[in-house]
């Protein structure tokens, strides 16, 4: 079954004259990034280019995703809209409240028992305005909209950062904040600066113990964290070709890790392969008819240089793998170096557990490659060390694997655990025995992100991304520093072994099965569908306006803290336990930078309350300086709201009354967010000033009533000793963007132009 094929066949229609009119206004060949952007302008044909890195562009895109634990935010702001039904094709996925503990069957029971109140919510408000639901248990939402709903050529938005997946099969897909997708929803244009643009030539071919996901970790080494900030990564070259469907989603899937707005590949036979496997034979046939705007132009990739910002050129034939990490996802290690680098650095190399799974590596494939390597050992007399814990990506994928034997691969050691279709354990959804201990040790999955107490919430976890493969060989071995490559492992009879490189299907020879894929279908008509939502729910609650900006310079404003080194949007509003609180924007407030190390005292939630000298939790200061009439202001280093696209880590500093937030950079989505919700996002002009700022300082903005797109704007920091210091900060706002803030947030402006 494919869903929206009409909508898919109105896009391909469109595609020869919006990219004719772009190659006009251009005048040069188009890259892939290109001819989506292009084709997706909200004025339809272009009628000018668009200045990569500067211009702000408005577009249409031709669907969104959301998350049970965004969805909330989002569809508590587009209730607040007054639409009576999404205006592109919309979906909800419930996958990220169901905590990975016992096994499959009775976590997912357990998840449902304890967020019914949160399901049924998401269920009542995705049938009133005509929104896709899938259930718990379903899968998760990127592995789900592969399956289902991603098509070459298209552009999504989602509200998570890994939305990103859906370029595995030639999408532009981009990560944004609940309000990005309440505008979308309700029929708007959506913003985004013009990216600029990376490609990434892939020649040569994989082998061995190397995988989709040693690209995506090389490339996380080479650009780090923030180097694709404002850039779409583009694949291309033998190499590219080469690789399977969701191998390619693999990679874009961990874009996410170093910035990136997107990533993405061209149409090739690998993403016909999957889209007939999965279904979609009448995607394919409907893409073939445009295939050649599907995919960059000859010209684009025989002379890259000439096209991208930024080229990079890794050869697959000479690529090893890769274990990334700790505490962070660009650091990155060839296997056979990596322990030489672990003696060093004192990294504990005994492993506990070892995870299969989340958005990024839980396919078909991956589980195939990864139950390869089980069989081996098990065929070898070879036992584990580590515990192994399986999350199969979807409802189709765990069905299949389960009649295709993979499932009782896994089940033949005897500590393997089968969770639930869902995130789990990657983020922070485990209830790990143990973890409260706060011991010193290491874990290693095949996850995304590695950010200190992500996972099990002790921040001793040394926690290591790497392949499937990698992770399945390191469980059997109970060691980081173990290389299949080079290493032997003893037997239950003595014998020294090698394991077999892993082996493994792209695809099921029989073809994808499923008996329930967990899909509710909205109703057609959804007027009558009430919501509920009890004023005494400590999970949900409806939101209230933000209080629009009175026109006047802020004055007498305190530092609330002045985060030290990285602070992720983890650190700002953390997932895990907090996650239940995702539709309560007052209750979950109570986390907001708890994680964040304060430089003044190099601890976590612990800040000077200003009021009375003493030291508190960062929320409840916040709390009181709001109580007080009092504003204030959060500075920040490099990078900040890195990670996730939760736009909690906006909204709750919103809601507490911090009026700004001013750093040394921004992640995109992070800095977006704060925008929508009436948040001023500012840099240092230089970056030197962040030293000046001290913890009794009162703020005042001096020209924040001249308000104008590149205009600086100065702040006074006054110092407890009487001197002050003068602080210019930069700003990205556009003039639509400054309305926002002034009506106090996007959707208020919204609602004002509604009226």
């Amino acid at each position: 079954m494919t869903f929206d094929i009409d909508m898919i066949k109105k896009v391909y229609e469109r595609y020869p004259e919006r990219i004719a009119a772009a190659r006009q206004i251009t005048g040069k060949p188009l890259t892939l990034s290109e001819k989506i952007l292009y084709t997706h302008l909200w004025e339809g044909n272009a009628t000018k280019e668009h200045e990569r890195g500067n211009s702000y562009v408005d577009f249409a895109p031709d669907r969104v995703a959301m998350q049970d634990a965004t969805a909330q935010m989002a569809l508590l702001q587009f209730m607040q809209a007054g639409k009576a039904k999404v205006a592109v094709p919309s979906t909800a996925h419930a996958d990220h409240l169901i905590q990975a503990r016992v096994g499959a069957e009775s976590d997912l029971q357990e998840g449902i028992n304890k967020n019914s109140e949160v399901f049924n919510f998401l269920g009542s408000v995705c049938d009133k305005y005509g929104i896709g639901f899938w259930k718990p248990g379903a899968g998760i939402i990127h592995q789900v909209v592969l399956e289902n709903y991603a098509f070459p050529g298209g552009m999504m938005i989602g509200t998570d950062s890994h939305t990103v997946n859906a370029g595995g099969l030639g999408m532009v897909a981009i990560g944004v904040g609940g309000a990005d997708a309440v505008d979308v929803m309700a029929g708007m244009a959506w913003e985004l600066k013009m990216p600029k643009l990376i490609g990434v030539k892939l020649t040569g071919k994989m082998s061995g113990w190397t995988s989709a996901k040693d690209v995506i970790l090389k490339v996380a080494g080479i650009l780090t964290v923030k180097g694709g900030t404002g850039c779409i990564v583009e694949y291309f070259g033998d190499g590219a070709i080469s690789l399977s469907a969701t191998g390619k989603g693999t990679i874009c899937n961990m874009g996410a890790e170093i910035g990136a707005t997107t990533s993405t590949f061209g149409y090739d036979d690998s993403m016909r392969r999957y889209l007939a496997s999965t279904g979609r034979q009448d995607v394919v046939d409907a893409a073939d008819q445009v295939a050649e705007h599907l995919t960059g132009d000859a010209e684009v990739y025989a002379n890259p240089e000439q096209y991208f910002d930024q080229v990079i050129e890794i050869n697959l034939s000479e690529l090893a793998p890769h274990l990334n990490g700790p505490f962070t996802p660009d650091l990155a290690t060839p296997v056979s170096e990596f322990k030489a680098k672990a003696e060093a650095n004192g990294w504990p190399i005994e492993v506990e557990w070892a995870l299969i799974g989340s958005c990024t590596n839980s396919s078909y494939e991956d589980l195939s490659r990864a139950a390869s390597i089980v069989e081996d050992a098990v065929a070898k007399g070879v036992k584990p060390k580590a515990i192994l814990g399986i999350n199969p990506g979807s409802e189709q994928v765990k069905f299949t694997a389960e009649r295709d034997g993979f499932l009782d691969s896994f089940r033949k050691f005897e500590n393997a655990r089968i969770f639930t279709n869902a995130c789990g354990p990657c983020i922070g959804q485990w209830d790990r025995e143990g973890a409260d201990k706060g011991e010193k040790n290491s874990i290693i999955h095949s996850f995304n992100r590695n950010f200190a107490k992500r996972a099990d919430g002790n921040p001793n976890t040394h926690a290591f991304v790497a392949s499937p493969e990698m992770v399945a060989a390191i469980a059997i071995s109970g060691r980081l520093d173990f290389n299949p490559i080079t290493d032997t492992l003893t037997a239950e009879n003595g014998e020294q072994i090698k394991l077999n490189e892993p082996s493994g299907s792209e695809l099921p020879s029989k073809g994808f099965a499923v008996d329930d894929n967990g899909y509710q279908a909205p109703s057609e008509d959804g007027s009558t569908v009430e919501v509920k939502v009890s004023p005494t729910s400590d999970r949900l609650q409806l939101l209230e306006e933000f209080p629009a900006w009175d026109g006047k310079n802020i004055t007498g404003a305190r530092v609330l803290i002045k985060a030290f080194g990285k602070c992720t949007t983890d650190h700002i509003s953390m997932a895990g336990p907090w996650l239940k609180y995702r539709g309560h924007l007052d209750n979950i407030s109570n986390n907001m930078l708890i994680g964040a190390v304060n430089a003044f005292n190099m601890e976590t939630n612990k800040v000077k309350n200003q009021l009375d000298g003493a030291y508190g939790e960062v929320p409840a200061v916040q709390r009181a300086y709001k109580a007080a009439g009092i504003p204030s202001i959060v500075v920040g280093d490099q990078n900040y709201g890195e990670g996730s696209s939760r736009e909690h880590a906006a909204m709750e500093p919103r809601h507490l009354g911090v009026k700004a937030v001013l750093v040394k950079s921004f992640a995109r989505i992070h800095e977006t967010n704060l925008k929508k919700q009436g948040m001023l996002g500012l840099t240092f002009a230089d970056e030197a000033d962040y030293d000046k700022i001290q913890e009794d300082d009162v703020v005042n903005f001096l020209d924040l009533d001249q308000f104008a797109p590149g205009k600086q704007l100065t702040l006074e920091f006054i110092h407890t000793d009487g001197t002050k210091d003068t602080v210019m900060a930069n700003h990205t706002y556009n003039d639509q963007q400054i309305d926002w803030f002034k009506a106090g947030s996007a959707l208020n402006l919204i609602k004002q132009q509604e009226n």
